[in-house]
């Protein structure tokens, strides 16, 4: 049985509205210029405020929300709870790419228009630019450093002074995400990496090249793969979606969804299995290893799935939000 319990709509695609759950929030953009803090239990608003068109990056980290929009280069610090602005920060057009480490936030590199930015995650103060136009994918949060990537080499950075603290050599390119992620963390010395069309590798702390430990029949999805339940979760392109699961030790394939339809993007935890979600509606409950326990029609389309934790989750649909118990 599945029990909806909330439901917002955002007057806008729901495909085009970034959504980030996070400390008991589910923080989305909505209305063309508004980003809107709701509760997650029963969605009442918290704060709504006016931060500009379709952002390239809304970012939560601990108590305060990032955002940067796509119609004017500001980079705005929201409280997460208090709806507080504590800075607002003027970065180069075109910027994209936001990432936080050390209390540093990084922007740039996106595409490789702009220089990297580093700004103060306290009060907003350029800490550095870098004069040169830098190009990246999206950078992420490991071993106390962030980690880029562009082609066929990825690096890691001090987030305090900018200086590269180590290096690889990738046997194949990343998988260009534009702006979406492409690193996953494994732990202090592993970050997964998708590259190329179907494969992913490892990168490990104190070696120069990448350590082959997926590759695919076919082609995936492009962004990294999704840590779930101590596995790592990898969307087919040739079966609208499906997810296959493999061992992030080994490469082992574990799970494979067997939906039958294009599913929508996420993987949520249930007991001892899964669920995903098909793009025209349905709910699938997964046992491990993949097979289908339970169905459940929610109507209308589903462009991505979120777990709200106890059992919640939350579903991404054409023009809202739906929230549902399991």
């Amino acid at each position: 049985m599945v029990e909806g319990l909330w439901e917002r709509v955002l007057h806008q695609r729901g495909t085009h509205s970034a959504v980030v759950v996070a400390g008991g929030r589910v923080v989305v953009h909505e209305r063309r210029t508004r980003l809107v803090c709701l509760d997650a239990v029963d969605g009442a608003v918290a704060w709504d405020l006016p931060v500009g068109t379709w952002p390239r990056a809304v970012v939560v980290t601990g108590d305060r929300v990032l955002v940067l929009p796509q119609d004017r280069p500001v980079l705005s610090c929201i409280g997460l709870t208090t709806c507080e602005v504590f800075w607002r920060a003027e970065v180069p057009a075109w910027t994209g790419n936001v990432a936080v480490a050390g209390g540093v936030v990084l922007a740039g590199g996106w595409r490789g228009y702009t220089p990297l930015t580093a700004i103060d995650l306290t009060d907003g103060r350029l800490r550095r630019r870098i004069a040169t136009t830098v190009e990246t994918e999206r950078p992420a949060a490991w071993s106390g450093g962030l980690v880029l990537g562009s082609g066929t080499r990825a690096w890691l950075i001090d987030p305090q002074d900018g200086r590269e603290l180590e290096a690889w050599q990738l046997s194949r390119p990343l998988a260009g995400a534009d702006g979406r992620a492409v690193f996953t963390v494994l732990d202090a010395d592993r970050c997964a990496v998708r590259c190329g069309e179907d494969a992913v590798v490892v990168l490990r702390r104190g070696r120069g090249r990448d350590e082959p430990l997926a590759t695919h029949e076919g082609p995936l999805l492009g962004g990294a793969p999704l840590a779930v339940g101590g596995l790592l979760w990898l969307r087919e392109t040739r079966s609208g979606g499906e997810y296959v699961a493999v061992d992030p030790l080994d490469g082992a394939r574990r799970w494979r969804t067997a939906v039958g339809r294009p599913t929508a993007e996420g993987v949520v935890r249930a007991g001892g299995g899964v669920v995903v979600a098909s793009e025209d509606g349905t709910l699938f409950r997964l046992r491990a290893g993949g097979e289908v326990s339970e169905r459940h029609r929610l109507g209308g389309r589903i462009a991505a799935l979120h777990d709200l934790g106890d059992g919640r989750l939350l579903t991404v649909a054409r023009n809202g939000l739906r929230v549902w118990k399991l």
